[in-house]
């Protein structure tokens, strides 16, 4: 598994976005080679992992990649926030990175680009065959309101509370190809329907495909695209393992000749709402059953479902201990409430994003 992570570079005075997303890359490519590339504005960046099979070797790249990028923002007078969503932000449209792609896109969809001043975390998980990945993905449609629930952590917007945990995951199904992906009954089904995307001109590239769960158009890979940008590495950590014995039980069931759920696709979109609304503080709506229960009673169903997975990599121990600290301190959502709430600031709030960002693994750091 491999991960993608995105970040806010914010003026340490202001807490404002900063747009010095080129030199700072410039600066941590000495550092990170390749690991560290732009995003869609001059206020984001990104890196990357190398695949690993283990977390614990996962989680010191993750942090080395924070610390590397940290100290890149820091030469340029920036702050590094992990974050879906920006506390603050300048007004007006946001200044957008060079290059002749982000420039059709703004041509193409306007406002909508303008709005995306979002950060994700992708995983990655290793699929021996496209064929494979869509059928995995067919399996994991009917939990990704669960995934969210677990990785919400953008619920302010302009320096307020949007009444939702994952604010990003909103913003982000705007997009003419996002959300929930359909049901594909072949990777010939997922190809003919994205070219028809891409020559309809709806979409830009196979790059444009957004939706929650797709196979990489680049990468041997199935990509699990629905999480906020975590707060910690702990917290990615938590997620990409979360990620990966979900993936390798769904695909042990595509090999067993186990048919995956189909749920009404407006029940799983409606399904993500809820759970960006709510995150694991209030109820799920479980598309295939169509009822709705408490959020932990949800997880726990998932947990179950994945549980032989997690023992069989070995990630049992360190998970069940990320999550017993995820149970004590909340989401990154539940943190960034509560560090609003008692700072009373938006400011303050910045601040504390700077900081828990670069929280060494394992350390705590949650209050």
């Amino acid at each position: 598994m491999g991960v993608e992570e995105e970040f806010l570079l914010v003026d340490p005075r202001t807490r404002l976005l900063t747009p010095v997303a080129a030199p700072v890359i410039a600066t941590a490519e000495a550092r990170l080679d390749d690991r560290v590339a732009p995003e869609l504005t001059r206020y984001q960046v990104e890196t990357r992992t190398d695949p690993h099979r283990d977390l614990g070797t996962l989680a010191e790249q993750l942090y080395a990649n924070r610390l590397h990028l940290s100290r890149a923002a820091s030469a340029h007078g920036a702050g590094l926030v992990s974050s879906g969503t920006p506390v603050l932000s300048p007004a007006g449209a946001p200044p957008f990175m060079p290059g002749d792609r982000y420039e059709r896109s703004a041509r193409a969809f306007g406002a909508l680009d303008e709005e995306q001043v979002c950060c994700a975390c992708h995983i990655h998980v290793g699929m021996d065959s496209r064929e494979e990945a869509v059928r995995v993905s067919n399996h994991l449609r009917a939990w990704i309101a669960v995934l969210i629930a677990v990785a919400a952590n953008s619920p302010l917007w302009s320096g307020r509370d949007t009444g939702h945990a994952s604010w990003r995951t909103v913003c982000w199904a705007r997009w003419p190809a996002a959300g929930p992906p359909p049901y594909f009954e072949s990777a010939d089904h997922y190809d003919d329907l994205v070219a028809t995307l891409i020559g309809t001109g709806v979409v830009l590239d196979a790059g444009g495909i957004y939706w929650d769960i797709r196979p990489s158009h680049h990468l041997p890979t199935l990509e699990v695209r629905v999480a906020d940008a975590a707060l910690t590495v702990d917290d990615t950590v938590l997620f990409a393992a979360l990620v990966r014995a979900a993936a390798a039980t769904a695909l042990a069931e595509v090999r067993s000749g186990r048919s995956a759920p189909r749920p009404d696709p407006h029940l799983l979109r409606a399904a993500s709402w809820h759970s960006a609304r709510e995150g694991l503080t209030g109820t799920a709506l479980d598309p295939v059953s169509r009822l709705r229960t408490p959020s932990s009673r949800r997880i726990r169903s998932l947990l179950d479902w994945i549980r032989p997975a997690l023992d069989r990599h070995g990630d049992s121990a360190l998970f069940d201990s990320l999550l017993s600290r995820l149970d004590l301190h909340g989401t990154g959502a539940v943190r960034q409430r509560a560090a609003l709430r008692q700072r009373r600031r938006p400011t303050d709030t910045v601040d504390y994003l700077i900081a828990h960002t670069l929280t060494a693994p394992g350390g705590g750091g949650r209050g």
